[in-house]
């Protein structure tokens, strides 16, 4: 039977496996001169105030190949979060969000002159890394003097933390939603009642005006 010490490592281990999301994406960046227009191939996600992000791009080929990868950082708040110009190898860009908002990392891939590879294009991988995910837990480690199991303790405690404030989150908009849904429909109910009663009122004084009317020209 295996030590209780090599059970909780193992248990710890299985957990993280299960609930971190894997963000890395693979995929082929085909080149387009610059005459095409703009191709840029975008990914979004969305990120709590205050919670750091560290983008990681890895760019295959080489200088001087004809092919410039550009990338840039922008969320929906109009903030610009970096602008990594001719990707080659790896670049990493972070930041810490200013509010709930989505960002988009995009991507393009620029053919500048003539290239003897027919269809060029450039593999990139992307790996973007929110909260508790993007903090740098060996350097962590090693300065509060952690040790393995500490470690995974603590970035276990970030990741609950933060999964407990997006469902705050999602509580507190789901009330104002709710909210909103509520007085919507009381206004619509007194609307509905406000038009009902003209329609009786117009209807009341439409009888009698043609009645008077009537009864002055000697109909009825």
């Amino acid at each position: 039977m295996g030590s209780p010490l090599f059970t909780m490592r193992s248990v710890l281990a299985f957990f993280l496996l299960v609930v971190q999301i894997a963000t890395a994406l693979k995929f082929d960046l085909p080149a387009q001169s610059g005459h095409g227009g703009k191709n840029e191939r975008c990914i979004r996600n969305f990120v709590s105030k205050d919670q750091l992000v560290v983008v990681t791009a890895i760019v295959s080929g080489s200088k001087g190949d004809g092919q410039v990868v550009n990338m840039h950082i922008k969320d929906s708040m109009g903030n610009d979060h970096g602008r990594p110009k001719d990707i080659v190898g790896e670049v990493r860009q972070a930041f810490t969000s200013t509010a709930d908002t989505a960002f988009d990392v995009c991507l393009e891939n620029q053919l500048f002159g003539r290239n003897a590879v027919s269809n060029p294009s450039r593999e990139i991988e992307l790996d973007v890394e929110i909260g508790a995910d993007a903090r740098d837990w060996s350097s962590i480690q090693a300065q509060e003097k952690l040790k393995p199991i500490e470690t995974d303790l603590r970035r276990i405690e970030e990741m609950v933390t933060e999964i407990v404030s997006e469902m705050d989150y999602l509580r507190s908009r789901e009330q104002r939603l709710r909210d909103t849904n509520e007085s919507t429909n009381e206004r619509v109910k007194w609307f509905a009642f406000g038009t009902m009663g003209m329609l009786v009122g117009l209807g009341a004084w439409q009888v009698v005006y043609l009645r008077a009317y009537f009864r002055s020209k000697h109909l009825i």
